[in-house]
Formats: C-alpha cells, sequence, structure tokens
C-alpha cells in the first residue's frame, strides 16, 4: 500500500506481515551462514518442491532432478560462507541449482525417460482458458514433436525457457540467478525460444 510522508511525497509502505517474513528469511540466511543447520534447514524448507519442479522441467527424469535438487542444497549449505549478500539468497541459490542442472545434462547423452513434456513450456504461453478446444487438440496431439524439439536445446536454453515460461520467472531474476545483465538475458532467452523454433521445424520434416 501507498501513504502520504509528512513532506507529501508518496511513500510504498510493505505491510507487516510481508516485512516481518523478509526479516525471518534475512536471520534465518545470516545463522545459517554462520554455521546453524537448523536455520539452513528452516531456509530451504519452502524451497523443495519449486527447486525439484525446476531441475525436473530442465533434466526430464525423476531421478536425476532429485539427485541435482538435492545436490544443489549440498552445495548451498557448504558455500553459504561465500554469499555477502544476505538478502540474495534465493538468486544465489536459483544460480546454484541451474548451473548444477546444466553440469547434469552435459553429464547425460540422453534421457532415457522423460516425465515431463516440453509441450508444459510451450503451453504456459498460451493457456488453456486463452484457446479454444481445437488449439488445445492440436497442441496436444504436437506434445511429441515438442518433446523431442525440446530435448534438442543445450542445457543453457532449456534453462532459460523453463525459468521464464515454465516457473514464471521475470527477466530481471533470471539475470540475477544466472548473474548476467538484464539486457543480456532478455537476448539469451530469445535465442532460445528461436533455437526452439529451429528445433521444431527440424522435428517437422
Amino acid at each position: 500500500m501507498v501513504r502520504d510522508s509528512a513532506d507529501g511525497a508518496i511513500e510504498h509502505v510493505l505491510p507487516e506481515r510481508t516485512r516481518n517474513e523478509g526479516a525471518r528469511e534475512t536471520d534465518l540466511v545470516v545463522g545459517a551462514r554462520a554455521g546453524d543447520r537448523d536455520a539452513f534447514d528452516l531456509l530451504i524448507a519452502e524451497r523443495i518442491e519449486p527447486a525439484f519442479r525446476i531441475a525436473m522441467a530442465i533434466l526430464g527424469h525423476e531421478a536425476d532432478a532429485r539427485d541435482a535438487t538435492q545436490e544443489a542444497f549440498v552445495k548451498a549449505w557448504r558455500q553459504l560462507r561465500s554469499l555477502r549478500d544476505v538478502e540474495r539468497f534465493d538468486a544465489w541459490f536459483g544460480r546454484i541449482l541451474v548451473n548444477t542442472c546444466r553440469t547434469a545434462l552435459r553429464r547425460r547423452y540422453r534421457s532415457k525417460v522423460r516425465e515431463i513434456s516440453a509441450a508444459a513450456v510451450i503451453a504456459s504461453q498460451h493457456p488453456p482458458a486463452s484457446r479454444s478446444e481445437d488449439q488445445f487438440e492440436e497442441h496436444a496431439a504436437d506434445a511429441d514433436l515438442l518433446e523431442r524439439a525440446f530435448e534438442r536445446l543445450a542445457a543453457d536454453d532449456r534453462a532459460l525457457l523453463v525459468l521464464h515460461h515454465l516457473d514464471r520467472r521475470p527477466v530481471t531474476a533470471i539475470a540475477a540467478i544466472l548473474g548476467i545483465p538484464e539486457g543480456t538475458a532478455k537476448s539469451r532467452l530469445y535465442a532460445a525460444r528461436r533455437a526452439l523454433e529451429r528445433a521444431i521445424e527440424v522435428e517437422h520434416q
């Protein structure tokens, strides 16, 4: 909400609950960085499922996604003292998770089991409510093609598409996670979309 300050300027005022939650998380990061394992456990409790969802979308294999998620949390615990800005824990951890998935994807020559469809990434741009029944069926019929096209993408392209279209992160947040300028994130996201389009054209042939 907003309010008028004494000099007439408009100030943005965060709800008390939001301020308290932010302060509590900062305290947990500080405690975890000092070696408090209980604080770290509380810090990651709400991030386990979102982290797994991202890893699953990038890797497409449940066992690999669980391993990558666990590995990312282990790395975060071991490297936490290197975090300089305690208020940027989320972006810092996101970078660790994405990099861990990249490494796992590069180690694996190909996925034998894919449990999340690439169609989820594309469909997020056009929710079912905004499409006619015929259009939805058409997209469903193309799920296998999208699956194969997504498999052709490089690890970095997969990560960008998943973060933006599946996890619905804005470009500013993606830039923070990847540690790159916002303009670079925009251009890489555009390039990733074009790469997917080209992969789809190849699969059409």
